[in-house]
């Protein structure tokens, strides 16, 4: 597969690139970003870290400012970032930023005019890992995380492919997205109105069945404002107990929604990863 860079910077050592090539999966072309530490110059393969974004975000929100790229090259990990969404002229959208282009959940949709491009969860697990470990110098050896939006896609893409990660983390994920707006009207639109087909992709009611674990690490800060109505992240923790699912949960106080807050923990979800990866 033929892929393009379009932007390279230099940082803590290690390098981030952008580049576009054509997802035969979303049938448009499509925008990755990824960060390759120091030892991946020296043509070590590196294990990987699968980024997911929320709402209305690019792979830049995260590489712009998580501040993740100085622990990143200090543990010798990979980090990709994808886009949210198909993206194009030719791609379905929606006046509203939680449905369409830059919302496109993590799912693979079903229902029409969404279902020719929005395939994001079969892109994220198979084609861009694909992708990634024929160009790149990387191993097999995947972790991946994400937030809100992109935190439901993380638990929810780990729990149903627990051989392919290591471990997964996010950050304000959506937990149970079948009983909050964001996630009904997507639902809706990609899945249709079979709301068993909702819960193969609910973090919540996944882990509530899990059997098969991957190690999980979430963080909320307590003055999100999404924390009630879209979040509610206490379904995730009940699931958790009911099926006794290693997860690590924490509620950070004075802590909103935003980078702010990614940025003050990242470096904890890392080495969180790296102990997982380097297993």
């Amino acid at each position: 597969m033929t892929i393009e860079n379009i932007s390279i910077n230099k940082s803590f050592g290690g390098w981030h690139k952008q580049y576009t090539h054509q997802s035969k999966t979303l049938n448009c072309d499509m925008r990755f970003a990824i960060y390759l530490p120091p030892l991946a110059s020296n043509k070590q393969k590196v294990p990987v870290l699968y980024w997911l974004s929320g709402l209305t975000c690019t792979d830049e929100n995260f590489m712009h400012k998580a501040g993740a790229f100085r622990m990143a090259a200090e543990l010798g990990i990979a980090i990709v970032a994808p886009d949210t969404s198909p993206r194009g002229t030719e791609v379905p959208n929606d006046d509203g930023y939680d449905l369409g282009q830059g919302a496109g959940f993590y799912v693979n949709a079903t229902q029409a005019p969404w279902n020719r491009h929005y395939q994001m969860y079969d892109y994220v697990v198979n084609e861009l890992p694909a992708l990634i470990e024929d160009t790149f110098p990387v191993l097999n050896k995947r972790a991946i995380s994400g937030h809100s939006m992109g935190g439901h896609g993380a638990l929810t893409i780990a729990m149903l492919n627990p051989e392919k990660y290591s471990s997964v983390s996010a950050f304000s994920p959506i937990c149970n997205p079948i009983n909050c707006p964001w996630g009904q009207k997507a639902f809706t639109a990609y899945l249709g109105d079979d709301k068993a087909k909702w819960k193969q992709h609910d973090a919540s009611e996944l882990m509530k069945q899990a059997s098969t674990f991957v190690p999980a690490k979430v963080d909320q800060g307590q003055a999100d404002n999404f924390l009630t109505e879209q979040l509610k992240p206490e379904t995730l923790e009940a699931a958790a107990t009911l099926s006794g699912y290693p997860l690590e949960y924490n509620l950070h106080e004075g802590y909103d929604h935003s980078y702010y807050f990614i940025s003050s923990f990242i470096e904890q979800h890392l080495t969180f990863h790296a102990q997982h990866l380097n297993k």
